[in-house]
């Protein structure tokens, strides 16, 4: 508690400081903006000054040279009559008038007003500018609002295993919110189990982000909820699918598991059941923990019914089977129903030699591998089954080389792996685990008691780093 305060606290302080200098910052440019400007006006009113006095100046001196040739002429023609006799009065009488009237036609060119308007004034509109000013900037106290507030997280958690969930926190008008400090609560709610609750664990990023950890401790449909300073937020309270961590040891030693003979492919639903084809044209729904849900179809070439089921895929509430012995694919829904078919024996496009796989892909792609049919620069021996796992990468199981080679989404070739024992069905969970059918007829337990199950889901760059250290793919590990 006292920690919630001290962050409390901590926050004011420094969205305070924060304010505070932008306040600083903000003044600061205007005043350098405002002095700048005065600088403007002040030379231009300098240089327009200057340009006008020396205008003046100049016309003030043509004007007093004109007077003064006046003056000089007038004096001159004084002294003659003064001075001289009547003869060189007359003689010298032509010559003063002539460059007077001379110096007159100059006078009259000149404007006796002053070209130049004496008054200079400014117009500032300091009122408006006072006024905005007046009002300018304001103290905005925002904080994060729950109902605004978004999460992301899976639907579905595993029992035992770390479930997190993101959370965005923003204000009332959508914008992200960009400070820690603000008391964030996760729970998981068991719908089931007298409402066994599970509190989160909360890191604060200090950012407007947080991540809520918990570990659900049983499996069912729970409630999740996120709260912020007491207040749920966006989309709070959730449903959430917990599910158990299959067991497949358990699985395997399953006395329906163990009868279900001639398995040929294998596929996991998203409710984590597994479906088994078997040799006896039917598919068998374990749970799991391996007990017999569902058996779908029989023998035969009608709908719904099948001849050495080869391949399987599900997908929500969409079953599809590659039916290898009728040469085509039927659609069926996860309990049985059928809905569609496609494909003959023929060599055509969109037609099968024996369809032996089938998935779909991550942009909702059906892709059929047709036994005995192959092209381009990765042809297959026996091609026999396909998977997708949780990066869109396709597994292919391909029995006539004892191996799976892996195709990212867009069918470049990624790499291979090996099996000895002729995988024939290959399976991918949400976990990144791949259970591998072999041939056999002693039952399923042979053939899950060792699926190709790695401790920890490998990646490509792991795959890389162990074949460059060693020359050699890495062994698969087995469940015990």
């Amino acid at each position: 508690m006292h920690t919630i305060w001290f962050i409390h606290y901590s926050t004011v302080e420094i969205s305070s400081r924060n304010a505070f200098l932008a306040i600083n910052q903000a003044f600061e440019i205007l005043q350098q903006t405002l002095e700048e400007r005065k600088k403007t006006l002040l030379s231009e009113l300098e240089a327009i000054s200057l340009s006008k006095t020396t205008a003046l100046t100049l016309q003030k001196e043509q004007f007093e040279k004109m007077v003064g040739d006046i003056g000089h002429y007038t004096d001159m023609a004084s002294q003659i009559l003064q001075t001289h006799t009547d003869h060189e009065i007359v003689a010298l009488g032509g010559l003063i008038p002539t460059e007077l009237q001379a110096t007159l036609k100059r006078v009259q060119t000149i404007s006796l007003t002053p070209n130049q308007h004496s008054n200079i004034s400014v117009s500032l509109k300091t009122d408006d500018l006072v006024r905005q000013l007046s009002k300018l900037g304001e103290i905005i106290v925002f904080f994060p609002s729950p109902s605004s507030c978004t999460w992301m997280s899976t639907s579905v958690a595993k029992v035992g295993t770390r479930y997190h969930v993101k959370v965005q926190s923003k204000t009332s008008k959508g914008e992200e919110y960009p400070h820690g400090g603000v008391e964030v609560k996760g729970e998981m709610r068991s719908k089931t189990h007298n409402g066994a609750v599970v509190y989160g664990e909360v890191e604060d990023h200090r950012d407007g982000t947080y991540t809520i950890t918990l570990t659900p401790q049983t499996a069912g449909p729970h409630q999740l909820l996120v709260t912020m300073d007491g207040q749920h937020v966006q989309n709070s309270p959730n449903d959430l699918d917990v599910r158990s961590k299959r067991d497949y040891h358990t699985l395997c030693n399953a006395q329906q598991v163990i009868q279900c003979n001639r398995p040929s492919c294998v596929a996991i639903h998203d409710n984590g059941d597994i479906y088994v084809g078997s040799g006896y044209h039917r598919i068998y729904v374990f749970g799991q923990t391996g007990q017999l849900k569902n058996t779908i179809g029989s023998m035969g070439s009608g709908d719904g019914q099948f001849s050495s089921p080869c391949g399987i895929s599900t997908k929500g509430d969409v079953l599809y089977v590659a039916d290898g012995g009728n040469c085509r694919v039927q659609k069926l829904t996860s309990s049985g129903k059928f809905l569609h078919k496609f494909g003959q024996q023929e060599s055509g496009q969109g037609q099968f030699n024996w369809p032996s796989a089938v998935i779909i892909d991550s942009n909702n792609k059906l892709i059929v591998s047709d036994y005995g049919k192959g092209s381009g620069n990765h042809r297959f021996q026996s091609p026999w089954g396909l998977a997708l796992d949780p990066q869109g990468n396709i597994h292919v199981a391909a029995q006539g080389s004892n191996s799976i080679k892996v195709f990212s989404k867009e069918g470049v070739y990624v790499r291979m792996y090996g099996d000895p024992n002729c995988p024939i069905g290959i399976a991918i969970d949400d976990e990144g685990y791949s259970l591998v059918i072999k041939p056999t007829t002693e039952g399923l337990k042979r053939m899950l008691a060792k699926p190709m199950v790695r401790k920890e889901p490998v990646t490509a760059d792991m795959l890389k780093a162990m074949v460059e250290a060693t020359g050699q793919e890495p062994p698969l590990s087995e469940v015990r």
